[in-house]
């Protein structure tokens, strides 16, 4: 039973912690990237529609992510270049691609996309050695490829972060735009740079979501990993190892709600808001514990 909900743990974890990865980004050069909700849809959804046409697997997982650098190079235009209000921009993203893919579904005239020919096993990976090891080989062994890229993104996105100029820039540009366009920075293009990372790790998140773990798309199968994303972002202040902590937070909060709804019988469909309700909790305590901090330190609150 534990060795289960952990492996869920990490299964549900590893499209929030790539939309947290790439999301980090965005909030660090100081844009509110709410869309990336609609993001992770898109790739869900463009992989699916493209294997399902094609069966090219890899076409699939490029197709998805060129439709979330464009979603992700619209958001920019309209909320960078045009300056636009980024919260209704990125809603009205989440909303366009929701109605895109009903709109496909019912021309389509079903209900979902599904491909039967090809086994979501071949996408699992089991790890010689850790694979026979008792509990532990039962946790680890056995996910996806992509899952496991996820967890080593964590530490490039650290590198790139705080390692790199780009990182650099992109933290010099949220916390001081002013101070940056005045040394020379060209503030849009890390911002466009920012987005754009998040936008591509949303849709490879659709992706691990859609493709590789059901070879299923149904619309609105997100159902909020975007905005659940967005607050371990807040929680984790951009940091990437510690927003992706937050991350497997609900990741084992959504395996929670799983696993013990197939024992709650007629009341498992209370379980369901297992996720949403520690996600309201967390962030409750976090900015509490923030707030404390700043009124300790002297600060004038707002």
């Amino acid at each position: 039973m534990i060795s289960t909900i952990l492996f869920d743990t990490i299964l549900y974890s590893t499209p929030i912690i790539l939309c947290v990865i790439g999301g980090n980004f965005a909030y660090k050069a100081n844009v509110l990237n709410i869309a990336l909700e609609g993001m992770m849809l898109s790739g869900a959804f463009f992989s699916m529609f493209i294997v399902y046409f094609t069966g090219n697997i890899p076409l699939a997982i490029i197709g998805a992510l060129i439709s979330g650098l464009l979603l992700g190079l619209l958001f920019s235009f309209l909320g960078i270049t045009c300056k636009g209000n980024v919260i209704v921009i990125g809603l009205g993203i989440n909303m366009m691609v929701s109605g895109i893919a009903a709109f496909v579904l019912r021309l389509m005239n079903s209900s979902n996309i599904y491909v039967k020919t090809i086994n979501v096993s071949i996408f699992k990976v089991n790890i010689p050695l850790i694979d026979n090891m008792p509990f532990i080989g039962k946790i680890i062994s056995g996910h996806t490829v992509i899952t496991y890229i996820s967890f080593l993104l964590i530490f490039v996105a650290w590198l790139l972060m705080y390692r790199t100029k780009l990182g650099i820039y992109v933290r010099t540009v949220g916390e001081d735009e002013d101070a940056a366009k005045s040394v020379g920075i060209n503030t849009d293009f890390y911002k466009y740079m920012a987005v754009l990372i998040g936008a591509l790790f949303s849709a490879l998140a659709g992706v691990n979501l859609s493709m590789e773990n059901l070879m299923l798309f149904t619309n609105n199968m997100t159902a909020g990993r975007g905005f659940i994303a967005i607050a371990a972002i807040y929680c984790g202040q951009g940091k990437p190892v510690t927003s992706s902590l937050f991350a497997l937070v609900f990741g084992l909060a959504w395996a929670l709600s799983v696993d013990l709804s197939t024992y709650a019988g007629s009341a498992s469909g209370l379980f369901n808001i297992v996720p949403y309700i520690l996600m309201t909790v967390v962030l409750a305590v976090v900015s509490i514990y923030r707030y404390k901090n700043n009124k300790m330190r002297g600060y004038k609150l707002e």
